[in-house]
């Protein structure tokens, strides 16, 4: 079988694109941090149904007329970016009010999102993420047609390994972060430490908003 047409490979080579720091994982990290295991859970379920949509873009040609419609696409990077600053911001928001006074109001220290508003947010920070963009165009299509199975068998071939990956990687993510915040809490290793995280995350999501932006010019 040509080489170009392994799962084994493309298993590879999409483990080496998913590993890569971005913003779904900064993005379950930071539910992760706020909300404990369920918030970063619905956060990474939500980038897993993100990027079946993505496979069904793909599938359709939808993709690959975004990337022939520089406008379009340059509106997508925009959108991307202000939503991925918006998040950080709000991470920033959330662990500067935990750091006020023991005699704050407690209530306002985390704004804990519906779990159906965590769940579409992951798919639209996955749809809006030019990374899966140029990934679902540039290597994709080479794998989608083999020599043993119909191109929708192997089409749900790579829609799986995609996800997989997007669960082991991400969810490594989330056990991490899910840990780090237990560790914050009071008693638990570092009264700061949480804010420390949430706000570390926070800042690497405006950075990387303000990096994409910055490439638009």
């Amino acid at each position: 079988m040509d080489a170009s047409h392994s799962l084994w490979m493309f298993f590879l080579l999409t483990l080496g694109i998913i590993v890569l720091p971005g913003m779904d994982m900064a993005y379950v990290a930071g539910h992760a941090l706020q909300s404990g295991w369920r918030g970063g859970a619905l956060a990474l379920a939500g980038i897993v149904a993100g990027g079946v949509v993505h496979v069904l873009l793909n599938l359709s040609g939808l993709a690959a007329l975004l990337m022939l419609m520089p406008g379009a696409f340059q509106l997508m990077l925009v959108a991307g970016s202000l939503y991925l600053g918006w998040i950080g911001w709000q991470m920033l928001r959330s662990a500067w009010t935990v750091a006020a006074p023991a005699g704050a109001q407690p209530a306002a220290a985390v704004k804990v999102q519906a779990p159906a508003g965590v769940f579409f947010s992951g798919m639209a920070n996955c749809l809006l993420n030019p990374k899966a963009y140029a990934f679902m165009l540039a290597v994709f299509p080479a794998f989608l047609r083999s020599p043993e199975r119909a191109p929708l068998a192997q089409a749900l071939w790579l829609t799986l390994i995609i996800a997989a990956n997007q669960i082991v990687v991400y969810g490594a993510v989330l056990l991490v972060s899910t840990g780090a915040r237990q560790w914050g809490r009071p008693g638990g290793g570092g009264a700061a430490s949480q804010r420390w995280l949430a706000g570390g995350v926070g800042a690497l999501l405006l950075g990387m908003a303000a990096a994409t932006l910055a490439q638009l010019r």
